[in-house]
């Protein structure tokens, strides 16, 4: 019996800091040929607390290009007794589809070993077999934040003749090569890895744990034979993929060609063509076929008005085709946190499909899943990393629109009247662009007006205020722009207190905080969005007050940023002034302590008060 060690390793250091151990875990990938692999995988896991208990749950997702042999799993007591054994009712087998999947070949085993007492130990062995030879294994024992790995390893077996390709990150020993009468063998291992804390403003956990993505060269899924050597034979697979998939009714043709008669540049078709989409169409997951790779028809799209992103993508590719107008599909890594990939390693990277469609200037993109995000704009979803274009030529890597400062502004101007109490009634005009109009371009399209208005009183920074109407209206273009109107009642907006009046100039577009300092930084400084924010603040005071102090104009430029302030008096009326401009990049570690140091000068100023005095006749 395999004895849980929890209470041997009591005083190890790692265990001490960690929420979970990873006694030992051991990972051994089979390829019995071109199509089809197993993968074994063993692990003895110690949970410390709460926050470990989710790797005491199994998950193993499959589809009917995989199977899974078995699934075992123990659960030890922190004496190392026995408590549970996994029975088959105690595992499930569900099917993994979302809320917008309407096919779907994805489903999911698991299981849950979860105790009431601390520490316990789990044990879970598993075996798959797959036919979806597109994806070999990525290695990554040291996957979350306050977890320990004492030992963990990773083994691939090849068949004599076939090449694994291979790429190490942080892996403090390279690959040791062995062979057997039948396999060449590689085998990575890790041992005693401490917890990694990912520091503010520092890299994510991708790129600072070991991890060992591998691929094949020749592969074989569902029939179709491909290659990956390269960025381009896997284009070329990906192309074979589509190819015989793109013909649409006479009819639809002939209607679209009627649509575009009256354009007068490609420029217009390609709006005609995705307004036409985005009014025809809706995204729903659709995950059969090849590995969930080969799109639906452009036709079956056509007839029923839905498709997943590989569908639609196809469909509008056939749709501007007959139209004349040529486009791409192009394989990316989409998400909002998600990193770009290793355009130096050519592998299956990606979780979605655009469309790319060449122009005189730089091209556009199309989000072909989505019924309201303008033509041209990539966003935070897309935007600014590397794309697969599927050309017949094979695939070419190109990199997605990067936003700047000058991209994603904020624009605001307001005028605010106060009265003797301090309270006031505000207007104010706010223009967002690019990466800065995202939240509320969601909000505008899938909120009530009702939760628009919660969702509002949440993100405006006021201490004490009332909304008595508000707007926003969009400017749908490839520089997407959201317009909010917002009039407001304000509470105590300045503070009386005897003879003085204290107003804080910054309305509601305050920095407040700062990251702590570190003694010993160990990574880099990002900085992952740059953008502009510029306020124009009037204050109409009642009348009978005068001047008494106001804060001295502020411009602090370093290689992070630029702010600038100022507060100018004339009579009543007070007009505040505030620009920040943040960059985008990666600095050395070196330079936090400036980097706090500025965060800290606009934390400051931000604060500042003008003070005025009442005269009292």
């Amino acid at each position: 019996m395999l004895v849980a060690s929890g209470r041997a390793n009591a005083e190890d250091k790692s265990t001490q800091q960690s929420s979970a151990v990873i006694r030992s875990e051991e990972t051994v990938f089979t390829v019995n040929a071109i199509d089809n692999a197993t993968t074994t995988f063993k692990a003895r896991i110690t949970i410390n607390n709460s926050n470990g208990d989710d790797r005491a749950k199994i998950y193993i997702p499959y589809d009917k290009l995989s199977k899974v042999n078995y699934v075992k799993g123990i659960l030890y007591d922190a004496t190392g007794k026995k408590v549970k054994h996994l029975k088959n009712n105690d595992i499930k087998d569900v099917s993994a589809v979302s809320s917008v999947s309407l096919f779907d070949d994805n489903r999911v085993k698991y299981a849950d070993l979860v105790h009431i007492t601390y520490p316990y130990t789990v044990e879970f062995e598993y075996q798959i077999t797959s036919k979806n030879m597109m994806f070999y294994p990525t290695w990554a024992p040291l996957d979350g934040e306050n977890l320990s790995v004492e030992n963990a390893s990773l083994r691939v077996e090849m068949p004599k003749g076939m090449k694994l390709r291979y790429h190490e990150s942080n892996v403090p020993d390279k690959v040791k090569l062995a062979h057997t009468s039948t396999h060449d063998v590689y085998q990575w291992q890790v041992q005693n890895l401490l917890p990694v804390r990912i520091e503010p403003y520092g890299p994510g956990l991708k790129n600072m744990v070991p991890i060992v993505r591998t691929a094949p060269v020749a592969f074989e899924i569902d029939g179709y034979q491909g290659n990956m050597e390269s960025w381009e034979s896997y284009g070329q697979f990906m192309h074979k993929l589509n190819q015989g998939r793109d013909v649409l009714p006479a009819e639809t043709t002939q209607m679209l060609k009627t649509k575009v008669a009256g354009a007068k540049t490609p420029q217009e078709k390609i709006q005609i063509v995705y307004d036409y989409l985005q009014s025809k169409t809706r995204y729903v997951s659709i995950q059969l076929g090849i590995g969930g790779w080969q799109p639906f028809e452009a036709s079956f799209v056509d007839t029923k008005g839905y498709g997943d992103c590989k569908a639609l993508t196809n469909y509008t590719q056939a749709m501007l085709k007959v139209v004349g107008i040529d486009s791409y599909q192009a394989l990316i890594r989409a998400g909002d946190d998600e990193t770009d990939i290793l355009t130096e390693f050519p592998s299956s990277q990606f979780n979605h499909v655009v469309l790319y469609v060449p122009t005189d200037k730089e091209g556009i993109w199309l989000e072909c899943t989505s019924q309201e995000v303008a033509a041209g704009y990539a966003g935070s979803h897309t935007g600014g990393r590397h794309a697969l274009l599927i050309t017949p030529e094979g695939g070419k890597l190109i990199k997605t629109p990067d936003y700047s400062a000058k991209d994603n502004v904020q624009q605001r101007t307001a005028s605010v009247k106060l009265d003797e109490k301090g309270n006031g009634k505000a207007s104010v005009l706010t223009y967002y662009t690019g990466l800065q109009q995202e939240s509320r371009n969601g909000i505008l399209h899938h909120y009530k007006p009702e939760d628009q208005k919660k969702w509002i009183y949440q993100q405006t920074k006021i201490p004490s205020f009332e909304i008595t109407s508000f707007s926003l209206t969009e400017k749908k273009e490839s520089l997407p722009a959201i317009t909010e109107k917002l009039e407001l009642d304000l509470r105590q907006s300045a503070t009386i207190s005897g003879k003085r009046m204290f107003l804080t100039a910054n309305l509601m577009n305050k920095w407040t905080s700062a990251p702590e300092p570190l003694e010993s930084r160990k990574t880099e400084v990002i900085r992952a969005m740059a953008f502009l924010d510029i306020d124009n603040i009037t204050y109409e005071l009642p009348a009978g007050y005068a001047l008494e102090y106001k804060p001295h104009d502020v411009a602090v430029k370093t290689e992070f940023g630029e702010y600038k302030s100022s507060v100018k008096v004339d009579g009543q009326k007070v007009t505040y002034v505030r620009s920040l401009e943040m960059s985008k990049g990666t600095y050395s570690k070196e330079l936090y302590p400036k980097y706090l140091e500025f965060l800290n000068q606009i934390i400051k100023n931000d604060a500042q008060q003008v003070v005025f005095v009442k005269n009292i006749p």
